[in-house]
Parts: structure tokens; C-alpha cells; sequence
């Protein structure tokens, strides 16, 4: 009996170090002000059936976006075999150099959006070997075309790369060696801009991705889909992104980070055009896109960028305007 008082003892000892430890690396600043941007997709606009530029303009002129970050999706950009399509990209990124818009770039195959890895039908069959050489030519392609663009703040390489649980049917194992070929490419192409390598906030460890890149940004999906037992809220407090935080910069050193996709939209297995409007609601309603604004500023991300935006718009032209309302408060401040 002694020796399990002793233990006891010793563990609960234990574990109220681990929560000092907890509580001192969670102290951090939590900015007074959030300076709040968007993602924005052409590919997610068309996959609602919406105009894609009526959707940007709202965005710019109605929402006041001011910070924004869209993707150079490979498909898009390189839609047959070395013919570049910049058309779509290049209205979106020089209507946001007229509005005064800061822009982040992403460039590379796994991008923002289902299904993560974005190959164009030409290159489906293409061995691993041609492939890297045709996204490295793409990326070269894109980064020249759009350095001179005064407005480009960072350049982002791949999409939460080293999430390799999360669509490792589309994605496949990641090639560390590649990755950091590709972010050597683009620094050699655009030594003046920083790159932005990013992680998932829920599943990611964060170490490989801090180190990458020369600015640091992470996701905050509070709310998930499971088909087996349904919605599940994530157990994270806002306390653990700062302890993250506070631990990589502790082991890698100081950086600039940022919460760069902080989802306000319904998780949803298939695209929201075919799914039932009542089951989006309550999957996203607009008491839990409260819930997640609320719970992203406790985070301490001073940088906050918001996806959903083309489902805000999509869902106001369904009779279900306060998503952009609200939205537009966010940014009014």
C-alpha cells in the first residue's frame, strides 16, 4: 500500500509539473486586434456554380478585404502540356494591386482545397521523376511571371506538406528532398520575398514546417465531420496553439507566424451545391461561425486569414445572409 501512495504522489507530482509547464508556455500576448484576411478560390466558386470574378469583386469592394491569399492550382495554371493559362490569376491578383490588397501566393501541387493534391489530367500518368521536373518548371513559370507584381507579399510553397495522414490517396508520401528543392527554387527565383511553409494546427507537429520556411502559418478547424460517428468538436483549447507556438520557437528559434486558414464553412463530403441546405446550417451555423471568430482570437495569431468565403457568398444568394454580414463586421473593424 505504501508503494502505491508513494507512486501517487510521485505522479501527481508529475503531472502538475507538466501543467506548470503548460500554463507558463500558453503565456503569451493575445493581440488586442486581429488584421484579418481571406483565401480565396476560383476553383471553389466554380465548383458552387457562381460567377468566380462577381465573388471577388464582393470581396474586395463589399467585405473591404485587404489581405488576401490565392493559389496558382497547377491544373489552372498548366492546363495542357506546357500552355500556361494565366488569365484567371493575373485578373485576380492585379485587381488586387488596384484595391491596395497584400497578396500571398501559393504555389506547388498540394494547395488550399479537396482533393489537397491538384495534378492536371495530362500529367496523371507521368512518373514521379517527370512530374517534379514539370511542377518545377510550372512554379519557375508562375514565380517570374508574378515577382514584379509590387503587392505579392509571401510567396507559400506546397499547402501543409508534411500532413501526410490527410489525403495520402491523392497525395501520395512526401518527398522531403522535392520540398525543399522547391523552396530553394523559389528563393533563388525571389530572393526579396519571404516563404510561407505551412502545417495543420490540429494534427501537425509543426517542427518541419517552422523550419522550412522563413514565416510560419497554421490552420483551426474546430469543427469536423466524421461519417462514422458524425460532427466532432475538436478538444483543443485556443491555450494549445500558443503552447505550440511558444514550444517550436523555443526549439527552432523566432519567427513569424500566423493562422492562414481558419475554417468557416461546413465540413462536408460532398461539394455544398448537392448537399441539403439544412444539414449545411447546422453543420456551420452562424452561432458556431461565431463560436470559431471567438475561439481563433485566443490563439494569439495576430494574422488571421478566414476560408469559406465563396460558401458565405453562395449562402447569401440562398436567403442566408448573415455569414457575409458578420464577415463584413470583421473586416469594418
Amino acid at each position: 500500500m505504501r508503494h502505491f501512495i508513494n507512486f501517487a504522489k510521485v505522479l501527481l507530482l508529475f503531472l502538475f509539473f507538466l501543467f506548470l509547464i503548460y500554463c507558463l508556455l500558453s503565456f503569451r500576448k493575445i493581440p488586442r486586434e486581429i488584421a484579418y484576411g481571406v483565401s480565396f478560390s476560383k476553383l471553389h466558386a466554380d465548383e458552387l456554380a457562381l460567377s468566380w470574378k462577381e465573388v471577388y469583386s464582393a470581396l474586395l469592394d463589399d467585405l473591404q478585404v485587404r489581405n488576401l491569399r490565392l493559389s496558382a492550382h497547377w491544373p489552372m495554371i498548366e492546363p495542357k502540356k506546357d500552355i500556361y493559362d494565366f488569365s484567371s490569376l493575373d485578373y485576380q491578383v492585379s485587381e488586387a494591386q488596384k484595391s491596395g490588397v497584400e497578396v500571398i501566393l501559393a504555389v506547388g501541387r498540394r494547395l488550399p482545397g479537396w482533393p489537397e493534391c491538384h495534378t492536371p489530367a495530362w500529367a496523371s500518368d507521368l512518373s514521379w521523376e517527370e512530374k517534379k521536373e514539370k511542377l518545377s518548371a510550372y512554379i519557375e513559370t508562375t514565380v517570374m511571371r508574378y515577382k514584379g507584381y509590387a503587392n505579392i507579399k509571401y510567396w507559400q510553397v506546397e499547402n501543409e506538406p508534411f500532413l501526410e495522414v490527410f489525403a495520402k490517396d491523392h497525395c501520395g508520401d512526401l518527398d522531403k528532398g522535392f520540398l525543399a528543392e522547391e523552396i530553394a527554387l523559389v528563393r533563388n527565383l525571389d530572393s526579396s520575398r519571404k516563404i510561407l511553409v505551412t502545417d495543420s494546427g490540429n494534427l501537425g507537429l509543426w517542427g518541419g514546417a517552422w523550419r522550412a520556411g522563413d514565416v510560419f502559418g497554421t490552420s483551426v478547424y474546430l469543427y469536423l465531420w466524421n461519417p462514422t460517428i458524425g460532427q466532432v468538436r475538436t478538444v483543443y483549447r485556443p491555450s494549445v496553439y500558443r503552447v505550440k507556438t511558444s514550444i517550436s520557437e523555443l526549439l527552432f528559434g523566432e519567427k513569424e507566424s500566423m493562422l492562414i486558414e481558419l475554417s468557416l464553412e461546413p465540413w462536408l463530403l460532398e461539394p455544398a451545391i448537392s448537399a441539403q441546405l439544412d444539414v449545411q446550417l447546422q453543420r456551420m451555423s452562424i452561432d458556431k461561425f461565431n463560436e470559431v471568430i471567438k475561439f481563433a482570437k485566443r490563439t494569439g495569431f495576430e494574422k488571421q486569414y478566414l476560408w469559406g468565403a465563396e460558401w458565405w457568398y453562395w449562402m447569401k444568394q440562398k436567403g442566408h445572409d448573415e455569414y457575409w454580414e458578420e464577415a463584413k463586421v470583421l473586416f469594418d473593424d
